[in-house]
């Protein structure tokens, strides 16, 4: 796998045309996604939205990845989500992986403001569907109960998976704080290559 850093004034590559952009919920894979997919004129693809149907209904996996496999078929894009369903689809035609894999308690607050504004907005997500009170905080299918789960596991299988011969090609760019990610960004939008070789 090779190792890839925020910028040095050594070896550049040119910037990537396909991107998958992963990490836990609540991180802020979706707003980094698309301001990504905006600094690099590329198309924006969210996994969620291709997935849930109304009352939070998830599609069945033949259908996900029909509706996957469609979304990627424009060559050039930036995709968020971590659905290990596609993981062959997306990270198998990706040419980098950008991680963020920021500390439990960020991921938390991140998620708390999130579903706190969600929810008093009443905001309109995919399939039509609102977060709730008694879902975000009293339910069995919580995304804090989820990232609690999810955010050691995620720490344990990313690095097993992009080891993995299938992989191989992918640059990854392992963010661990916000403010990489904003350097990222900055760069990105300053039209210099964000992703070079170390």
């Amino acid at each position: 796998m090779p190792s890839f850093t925020l910028p040095s004034p050594l070896a550049v590559t040119p910037p990537p045309r396909r991107v998958a952009v992963v990490g836990a919920t609540g991180s802020g894979k979706t707003v980094l996604a698309r301001a990504m997919a905006e600094a690099l004129d590329l198309a924006y693809v969210e996994l969620d939205a291709l997935y849930w149907g109304s009352g939070w209904q998830g599609a069945e996996r033949d259908v996900f990845r029909q509706r996957a496999e469609a979304a990627l078929a424009c060559g050039a894009w930036v995709v968020d989500g971590n659905y290990s369903a596609l993981r062959d689809l997306v990270w198998g035609q990706a040419q980098a992986l950008v991680w963020l894999d920021y500390a439990l308690p960020l991921v938390l607050w991140r998620l708390l403001k999130r579903t706190l504004g969600r929810t008093l907005h009443q905001e309109l997500l995919w399939g039509l569907n609102r977060e709730t009170w008694r879902g975000a905080f009293l339910s069995r299918s919580s995304l804090f109960l989820y990232a609690l789960s999810s955010h050691k596991r995620f720490r344990r299988n990313f690095p097993v998976a992009l080891a993995q011969p299938e992989y191989a090609h992918l640059a990854v760019l392992r963010l661990r704080t916000p403010r990489q990610a904003e350097e990222l960004l900055g760069l990105l939008h300053q039209g210099q290559p964000a992703l070079r070789e170390t």
